[in-house]
């Protein structure tokens, strides 16, 4: 399948080919189901061998699959298996008998072959529908490494516990730029450190949004292009840092194809859990802590709550900016040295985003500001004093009716230079992996294809970063601008 991304006018990479959902093993065990049920419409002296190879095929193939686990998706293949394999096998068996074949009259046949090649058909479309995450390899010059820190801030106290000794603590998962690591050297779990952090992280994010775990139960066997603890990458080149806050209820990883990227392009990227209000977060002594965050019904007594929620995440991507600066200068760790943490930026997706502009009104060292699609919850005072970038999915009638004049204020309030890139195509779950796992359906994921929303919010994300953060010559607004509908908020141009 092809896929277009925007910008492809422009150079960035544009089109990917999808590959298939299935692994090889699985692919056999399909066709050798289809073999089975096609077998009865072979001429009579075909039918046997042909029969026997099938089953050549499918009874090894399910035996290695039921061994390594089955998926969800196989599931109606096996059952479409199970239904034909009496009337395929039966004849089998009286023929070696002396007994004469029994075989159904085709117009009782065609709709048994017909419902079973339904139900196999369906495995396919399952398996499309719900993948293994496939993530796009990142561009950039450099290998990506990660790894996952535990820092507690001994200063605030833990809000939403009762306990006045138990202090608020993070768990961050940085991508920095690495050095290239041999060919077959394993690379980073999604969704966790483990398998079974990603199985927990999977089935509270399903639960959350009301799905069953067993939909996506591929998520957690993907892997990303990262490496766990890979060497710093060589010379003596200082990163820039970026900081990520995830949507309500999201998680750490949730645009990792994102990090990679960036992280590929000499940036060091930090992504928070923010405890009680992440889905799922897995402390370093094993304990898991669930969201706690949830909506009343009430608009006005949401937003005030969506506001704490928000000032609780602005303190701690302001706390995280400074472990980073001690790292820095402290060590030992192989990051010591290696950040600028003097060009800093914060982003966010969803309430992330109203997170990333408090923390920036709050903490004049984050020098940019990214909301992706993140409503501007609490206070919009002070003014902003950096380059804000909103990425948002086109408004509609439908959507909140503030959205809009609020993140209009902000911008136009902002002391610098700030646009706001209305993304044809794209829906709130655009401006993260879920397009990579989640249904192609338009309202949820956005038209844009599997790799497209990813790929966007990299290439015009980077664009800012590489302007506002190094001071890259070019147009800005004239690369944005390709991407969609672009309004720029200038100082300059205010009455």
């Amino acid at each position: 399948m092809r896929e277009h991304v925007p910008g492809a006018e422009h150079g960035q990479v544009t089109e990917i080919i999808a590959g298939p959902q299935l692994s090889p093993l699985e692919i056999l065990a399909l066709l050798g189901a289809v073999a089975l049920v096609a077998a009865r419409w072979l001429p009579p002296a075909a039918r046997p061998r042909a029969t026997i190879a099938a089953g050549a095929v499918l009874v090894p193939s399910a035996l290695v699959l039921a061994a390594t686990g089955v998926r969800w998706q196989l599931v109606p293949v096996l059952a479409g298996t199970a239904l034909a394999a009496p009337f395929a096998v039966s004849p089998l068996l009286r023929r070696r008998g002396g007994r004469r074949a029994w075989r159904a009259r085709w117009w009782l046949a065609l709709p048994g072959t017909a419902a079973c090649l339904g139900l196999i058909a369906a495995g396919p479309v399952a398996a499309w529908a719900f993948p293994v995450p496939e993530f796009p390899a990142p561009s950039g010059p450099f290998a990506v490494g990660t790894r996952v820190v535990q820092w507690t801030d001994p200063q605030r106290p833990e809000t939403f516990t009762a306990d006045p000794d138990d202090r608020r603590t993070v768990v961050v998962q940085l991508w920095y730029p690495a050095q290239k690591s041999p060919a077959g050297t394993p690379r980073a779990q999604y969704l966790g450190r483990t398998e079974q952090e990603a199985r927990t992280v999977s089935a509270a994010l399903a639960d959350g949004v009301g799905l069953p775990g067993f939909l996506v139960d591929g998520v957690p066997r993907a892997r990303t292009h990262a490496v766990v603890n890979a060497p710093v990458a060589d010379g003596n080149e200082r990163f820039p840092v970026v900081l990520f806050s995830p949507g309500s209820g999201g998680v750490r990883t949730q645009n990792t194809a994102w990090a990679e990227e960036v992280a590929s392009h000499g940036y060091l990227v930090a992504a928070l859990d923010h405890p009680y209000d992440s889905a799922a977060v897995v402390l370093d002594d094993g304990r898991t802590i669930r969201s706690a965050t949830s909506s009343t019904g009430d608009p006005d007594r949401d937003e005030e709550l969506a506001a704490g929620w928000t000032a609780v995440r602005a303190a701690d991507l302001g706390f995280v900016l400074t472990r980073l600066e001690e790292l820095d200068r402290g060590g030992p760790d192989p990051l010591t040295g290696r950040l600028d943490t003097g060009r800093a930026a914060v982003t966010g997706h969803s309430m992330g985003g109203a997170a990333a502009l408090q923390a920036a009104r709050q903490d004049p060292r984050f020098g940019a500001v990214i909301d992706l699609d993140g409503y501007p919850h609490g206070p919009l005072t002070p003014a902003l004093h950096q380059p804000v970038l909103a990425l948002t999915q086109a408004i509609t009638p439908a959507g909140d009716p503030r959205y809009l004049p609020r993140l209009t204020a902000a911008l136009a309030a902002d002391t610098a230079t700030g646009y706001r890139l209305t993304v044809p195509g794209a829906a709130h779950l655009t401006f993260m992996d879920g397009p990579l796992y989640l249904p192609p359906v338009p309202a949820v994921v956005g038209s844009l294809g599997r790799t497209g929303g990813p790929h966007l919010v990299a290439a015009t994300t980077l664009a800012f970063l590489d302007t506002v953060l190094r001071g890259a010559p070019g147009d800005l607004a004239g690369t944005l601008s390709a991407y969609g509908s672009l309004d720029v908020h200038r100082p300059d141009s205010r009455p």
